[in-house]
């Protein structure tokens, strides 16, 4: 299968070589690069902006996994089964619940400082889901930072990891087989790497994280553009899920014309005791779900967009006033200095909260290797739908999840390279040019896009609401295509570049999210508020066809 579509975009300038690269620089993709190089294949890091940039440093809740007494796999493995409202794989839950204590061990063994007690033994604690404390943290609420910084440290000690900072993904490159060769990419900087390039090598494994700057508000870093999965629907693989968007329930309300990135304040705030109240101070999830402000975090984004709808509110509040000064200073030092950079102080005042997109819960589809349907193609961490998460992510199995897979990843290419089936490819030049171009939208377009899903795909859904911004978004792809006829092209740049990557992904989105006519876990459907186990409990696979528009399928039951 040779690649038919590809990013408007000069000719690479420039070459380089590696076994494998890895695109993205999280917890995912830093842990595939140090594990392949214990296999003796070299790596090559691309990260989009400093290699310490991505969303894994943002994280502040922990890692879920089953290390604390009494606690076993096959109760992490329900809690997560749960959560994922019908449609996890249930044995890529298994993998991820039996390795994942093991995986942890080995992030210690990397150099990751978990917070502990007086007893020197590792503090647990509890999120949204979880009937066990579980979740192990560092810095009290700096779990992500962590993590980033252990693995960075680790990766920039090994010379042979070639790093490519400030470097945006293009495009997937195959052979003549169909085989993924490499890949083509912009650095932005100056010297022998500027420009867009190729990078050539044995196997591609994308960590490139989310899609959050699809929606007005986020929680992910302005560099979560979707650029994996729209790399992923070009090359011709299978995406899943993609309709099942976790809004992340307490993210701080800036006042109704922020965008962007949004301060998150973690879950683990609630798992400590805070509680959610309206500005009369009644706790509205009492009794709406047996864990009460703990319950999984679809079911409490929904009761706070509910009671914001009833009361005609802007947002609702996170009291934890109750902890003390000593316990915000000491157990969340991170999001106490961000509600007071905000002029909020949670030790006399609540925090006011409302949700906003956090996590994509689907992705480029893999099996439990990390290969997806394209030969030599891997993907792990949020980019990736491993079957793990489900219709909503239990909170903190992400960086488990990442964590997981990547040694899966390294081991599957480990033993492909020992048993001498990782060879050298060449790069098919004549199929790569003759893929079609996609038209770019304007870099203004991706503000139009977020406003359009933020509008009409966000927490809440309806066939005409997503009537509407499927509209839009043909709109500016047909002005795309006119300026290309009327020989007015955008530039190719970054910004252009990241615009064509948010538009496909929010068009293959919304076309799933329309298909799906059921609420289920984080696909919340006003004209269809039930969950239909008899004709949606499965995936739906989007691929693109010839004419480069997402078709989505659903999965043979």
């Amino acid at each position: 299968m040779s690649v038919t579509h590809r990013l408007a975009a000069p000719t690479p300038g420039w070459t380089a070589t590696t076994d494998v690269v890895v695109v993205g620089s999280g917890v995912a993709g830093l842990t595939v690069a140090l594990n392949v190089r214990k296999a003796g294949l070299r790596a090559m890091v691309v990260t989009k902006a400093m290699l310490d940039e991505g969303s894994t440093r943002w994280a502040q809740g922990g890692v879920a996994a089953a290390l604390g007494e009494g606690d076993t796999p096959e109760q992490h493995l329900d809690d997560t089964l749960v959560a994922g409202a019908g449609v996890c794989d249930e044995e890529a839950v298994r993998t991820l619940v039996t390795e994942g204590p093991g995986a942890v061990r080995r992030l210690i063994a990397t150099g990751a400082l978990f917070d502990r007690g007086e007893d020197g033994e590792i503090l647990l604690t509890r999120e949204g889901g979880h009937h066990r404390d579980r979740i192990v943290h560092a810095g009290g609420d700096a779990t992500g930072a962590e993590i980033s910084r252990a693995l960075v440290a680790a990766v920039r000690t090994d010379p042979e990891i070639e790093l490519i900072e400030h470097a945006l993904v293009l495009d997937l490159l195959t052979d003549a087989e169909g085989h993924a060769a490499g890949l083509t990419l912009h650095v932005m900087g100056e010297g022998q790497r500027d420009g867009v390039g190729a990078v050539r090598a044995r196997a591609v494994v994308l960590a490139t994280g989310g899609m959050g700057q699809v929606f007005s508000a986020t929680t992910n870093p302005a560099v979560s553009t979707g650029d994996g999965v729209a790399l992923a629907l070009r090359a011709g693989a299978a995406v899943t899920d993609l309709e099942f968007v976790q809004f992340h329930p307490t993210v701080l309300w800036l006042g109704p014309e922020a965008e962007g990135q949004q301060p998150l304040v973690s879950e683990a705030v609630r798992g400590e005791g805070a509680h959610l109240v309206d500005a009369d101070g009644v706790r509205f999830m009492v009794g709406q779900h047996e864990l009460a402000e703990l319950a999984p975090r679809d079911i409490v984004a929904k009761a706070i967009t509910r009671r914001m709808q009833e009361q005609g509110a802007e947002h609702m509040f996170l009291d934890g006033r109750h902890f003390g000064a000593e316990m915000w200073e000491h157990r969340f030092p991170t999001i106490l200095a961000s509600c007071r950079a905000h002029g909020i102080d949670p030790v006399t005042a609540p925090i006011p909260v409302a949700p906003a997109a956090h996590y994509a819960s689907g992705g480029v589809r893999t099996d439990r290797r990390g290969r997806t349907s394209v030969p030599g193609l891997y993907a792990c961490g949020e980019v990736a739908c491993t079957g793990v998460h489900g219709a909503n992510r239990l909170a903190s199995n992400s960086l488990l999840e990442g964590l997981v897979f990547a040694e899966r990843i390294a081991a599957d290419l480990a033993g492909l390279h020992a048993a001498g089936e990782l060879p050298e490819r060449t790069v098919d030049v004549a199929a790569a040019r003759a893929a079609r171009p996609v038209p770019l939208p304007p870099s203004e377009a991706r503000a139009e896009i977020q406003r359009l899903m933020s509008r009409g795909t966000g927490v809440l859904r309806s066939a005409a609401s997503m009537a509407g911004t499927a509209a839009g978004l043909a709109l500016i792809a047909e002005q795309a295509h006119s300026h290309v006829a009327e020989e007015k092209p955008a530039d190719p740049r970054v910004e252009t570049w990241e615009a064509a990557n948010l538009l496909l992904v929010a068009t293959a989105l919304v076309a799933a999210a329309a298909q799906r006519e059921e609420t289920r876990g984080c696909h919340w459907r006003e004209d269809f508020p039930e969950r239909d186990d008899a004709h949606w409990r499965r995936h739906l696979i989007t691929t693109l066809a010839a004419s480069g528009d997402p078709v989505s399928t659903p999965e043979e039951q």
